[in-house]
């Protein structure tokens, strides 16, 4: 297409006839006396096909009245010479040649055409259709002006949009005359009871809207906005694609309707900037016709940059620019376009159209003369070109101007024509089946005859065999196009990738990027309703804001975010921790409380240190052994005592370094039965220390020897149940090899699990139990003299004893990891040290420093002394 647009020609439509250029004038004057050229492009047939093509948007009516009497034809305003559109014209042709050829279709009867230009201008597309029916132009409503042939016309082809389509099928309906359009399918056409003999190509919609989301999502366009024709076509596809976009967490940035030209402007310039200009990316939905406002506020207001992404129904090289404006706006574009596969010979007959070979095509002067830019004359009635090359071909013309590669629309007419022959084949076939085939009798169908074919999918049938469209119907196959400049400067829309739909489970978009050109930028452009969220962090939602629009949050500690925009960051496993930055999960390092560490070696130290302290006061007492204050406190129960306190203080060599099997059940259990046997024989102590003292009493000596016995027994019966305890935690829910994930950051803490904590808790209470009575019983005793009176040192050491366990436990519950067995290692020590310094430590002083105390006569005196208080 090769023609000027200016701003100012859209509103020449309501201006006056004064106001005429006078380029225009200068023409009208000149063909004001030219004898009025043919109305249409006719071919003679036994059966002919109307075909109404909108080459051509003019903007005034052709009738001006003068005075009463006279009438003068004026040459209509051209705005917009649609010259790509001649291509639809030369498919229908094409297809009735090669119906013609072919001896097995309509019985031996030729077919025809008669073929009408229909303005661009839908309230101007009344006229074409009565000048078809009627054969003259301007047309003479129901009469037949062609003498010499009558009720030949059986179907009529046209219809380039949904208003046009709509304004043919409105005068063809009367006379109830079959139409197929072959613009973009329109659900409100289906409307039987308004439109009863209209028919359309079907199309799946549902493939077409998920090639675009694919598309939309491989890109990362989530902030897209919506141009759409304001139709119902428009507010269906607004309607569907925001859900289908919703499902797939992409956002509408927002939607623009644009009114049919020349239908009154209401779109706000400043507000439609603004949108428009708010994101990068727009879907535009519409048609030729119906976006041509949409162009023109586009060029007017010179929005560049922006990408569209539309369909092959809006065709970006065949609007009323410049080639070098239409690039410079719409460069970059993507288009989606049904895959048809070429037909059979087109091209060929396309590079063979030539002015001299169809002399009675009246459109072809004009078109070729734009085309190939030569003036052509016009004498008598006949337009002759000058000045142009005898062997020009259409496929040396720019995309511009003129495309080779078959559009959309054309495949539609070709097959429409090859849908129309095949019902009227049909139809002769039961016609021929009634009567005989006798030449005399006039076998042309009647138009209303063609519509029960029509209607049972005739349509779809010849699409298949037309190779026109695709050849199953489960499969449908979307081609994808980028509108680019080629190295030589041609503009050209080249395939670049192709979308493949079965179903919403089975779909497949193959898409070639480095063959994508952006127009004037270097790189895929990105919405920006959103600020990108580096690794290591999440989008997280805006209140009040659509869902593409977020903010960044870092990732919670233990999860990271290795990509950019992710939506939730990724727990890391157990045995792994995030890194600094929360990128990436690292492998947790086994740890436990080893005799390296320092605290493990300070423990260690000081375990060793009090278990050979409690050996040398063992030797010391055996050493002493025949002194009065050793005898004087039972001898043996001093050495059990001091033996079991010794094992305590080894205790906590079990609980350092990497728990095992074994460890884990023995520590435990070792530590309660040595504890018990140490605070069993605190209590045979103390037991012994009360009944000594009333021994003294005449009568009661008998009574001491049992009472030593006794002391055996609490020994041996204390240690025998705490035993028994812990056989059964063994045998029920023993300690076992744990790992603790949680405790310390970056590190596995290899440590015991109890097993059964209720077994745990069991052998502590028992021991607190054995603990608790004999502070009792040493709190009881504590008036007694102190000079072989044990019960004093007793109670402060169940005291200390007490007070170490109970503290104990409230730290052990609130500590993890490694610090849980250095509280119960500290606890042990603690414990035992308590004990060993509570009642061995001041008899130790008495041996070493205060050897005259520790005499028979010193102990006469005092069991004389306590004889008469007594």
């Amino acid at each position: 297409m090769r023609t000027k647009w200016h701003p100012g020609k859209l509103k020449s439509e309501r201006l006056g006839h004064e106001d005429l250029s006078p380029d225009y004038q200068e023409q009208s004057s000149t063909l004001l006396s030219a004898i009025p050229a043919s109305p249409g492009y006719y071919q003679d047939g036994d059966v002919i096909i109307g075909g109404l093509f909108s080459l051509r948007a003019t903007l005034r009516d052709t009738k001006y009245m003068f005075g009463f009497q006279d009438t003068v034809y004026l040459p209509d305003f051209v705005f917009a010479a649609l010259t790509k559109h001649y291509q639809h014209l030369l498919a229908m042709v094409f297809a009735v040649e090669q119906i013609n050829k072919d001896v097995n279709m309509l019985f031996n009867l030729s077919l025809g055409f008669y073929i009408f230009n229909t303005d661009f201008i839908g309230m101007k597309a009344t006229e074409s259709p009565m000048s078809l029916l009627s054969g003259k132009s301007p047309p003479v409503p129901n009469y037949n002006c062609r003498a010499e042939k009558k009720d030949e016309l059986v179907a009529v082809i046209g219809g380039v949009s949904t208003v046009i389509s709509t304004q043919i099928s409105q005068v063809l309906s009367l006379y109830n005359i079959p139409q197929i359009s072959y613009g973009p399918f329109d659900l409100s056409l289906r409307d039987r009871a308004q439109l009863p003999s209209l028919y359309q190509f079907p199309r799946d919609s549902a493939a077409l809207y998920q090639g675009i989301i694919r598309l939309l999502l491989h890109f990362g366009w989530v902030w897209v906005g919506f141009v759409v024709s304001d139709d119902t076509r428009g507010e269906t596809f607004i309607r569907d694609m925001t859900q289908e976009m919703t499902k797939n967490r992409l956002c509408v940035a927002f939607t623009e309707r644009i009114p049919e030209f020349p239908a009154e402007e209401t779109i706000e310039t400043d507000s439609f900037q603004i949108k428009i200009t708010s994101t990068d990316i727009s879907v535009v939905f519409g048609d030729t016709y119906s976006l041509l406002r949409f162009v023109y506020n586009i060029f007017c207001i010179n929005i560049t940059g922006n990408i569209f992404v539309t369909i092959s129904d809006w065709d970006l090289t065949t609007i009323p620019f410049e080639p070098s404006q239409s690039y410079t706006y719409f460069g970059g574009g993507l288009s989606f376009s049904f895959h048809m596969d070429e037909i059979p010979g087109f091209k060929d007959f396309l590079r063979s159209v030539q002015p001299a070979k169809y002399p009675r095509d009246i459109f072809i002067q004009d078109v070729w003369s734009m085309i190939f830019e030569c003036p052509h004359l016009s004498r008598d009635g006949t337009r002759k070109l000058s000045r142009c090359a005898q062997n020009d071909t259409l496929a040396s013309r720019s995309l511009d101007i003129w495309d080779m590669n078959t559009s959309a629309q054309s495949h539609k007419v070709y097959a429409a024509v090859h849908a129309i022959a095949q019902a009227l084949h049909e139809q002769l076939s039961l016609q021929v089946e009634e009567q005989s085939l006798d030449k005399d009798e006039n076998l042309t169908p009647h138009p209303w005859q063609l519509h029960p074919f029509l209607q049972r999918g005739q349509l779809e049938r010849s699409v298949g065999k037309g190779n026109v469209l695709n050849k199953t119907t489960s499969t449908t196959r979307l081609d994808i196009f980028n509108y680019q400049s080629l190295l030589n400067g041609t503009k050209a829309q080249v395939k670049v990738g192709e979308f493949t739909f079965q179903s919403h489970g089975v779909q497949h978009l193959s898409l070639n990027d480095e063959l994508i050109t952006w127009g004037d930028r270097k790189k895929a452009p990105s919405t920006d309703c959103y600020t990108i969220c580096d690794p290591g962090s999440k989008k997280s939602a805006i209140q009040g804001k659509p869902i593409c629009c977020f903010s960044c949050s870092h990732c919670p500690d233990g999860e990271f975010a290795n990509e950019t925009d992710m939506d939730e960051c990724v727990k890391c496993p157990e045995d792994h921790y995030v890194n600094k930055e929360r990128t990436q999960c690292l492998p947790k390092i086994p740890t436990f409380l080893s005799y390296e560490d320092t605290l493990g070696t300070v423990l260690v130290s000081v375990a060793i240190s009090f278990s050979v302290l409690t050996a040398l006061i063992l030797g010391l007492f055996i050493l002493y052994r025949h002194t009065p204050i050793v005898r004087a406190n039972n001898t043996n129960l001093s050495y059990v005592l001091l033996v079991s306190l010794m094992l305590c203080f080894l205790c906590p060599l079990l609980f350092i370094g990497q728990p095992s099997p074994a460890t884990c059940a023995l520590r435990q259990v070792f530590f309660a039965v040595v504890f018990s046997v140490a605070v069993s024989a605190v209590l045979a102590k103390t037991f012994i220390v009360v009944v000594a003292f009333k021994a003294t009493r005449p009568g009661k000596a008998s009574q001491m020897r049992l009472v030593s016995r006794g002391s055996n027994a609490i020994v041996v019966l204390g240690s025998l149940i705490q035993g028994c305890i812990c056989m059964v935690w063994l045998g029920t829910s023993p300690p076992f090899p744990d790992v603790d994930s949680q405790s310390e950051f970056g590190h596995l803490v290899l440590l015991c699990n109890e097993g059964s904590p209720a077994a745990f808790y069991c052998v502590l209470g028992y021991l607190g139990f054995l603990a608790l009575l004999s502070l009792m019983i040493a709190f009881v005793a504590r008036r007694l003299p102190d000079t072989f009176n044990e019960a004093k040192m007793i109670t402060f050491s169940m005291l200390v004893f007490c007070s170490v366990w109970v503290c104990f436990l409230p730290t052990y519950l609130s500590t993890k990891g490694r610090a849980m067995v250095a509280v119960e290692s500290f606890a042990i020590l603690a414990s035992s040290a308590g004990l060993l310094g509570c009642i061995f430590l001041p008899k130790c002083y008495v041996l070493l420093l205060r050897s005259d105390s520790n005499s028979r006569k010193k102990l006469h005196e005092q069991v004389s002394s306590i004889r008469q208080r007594n």
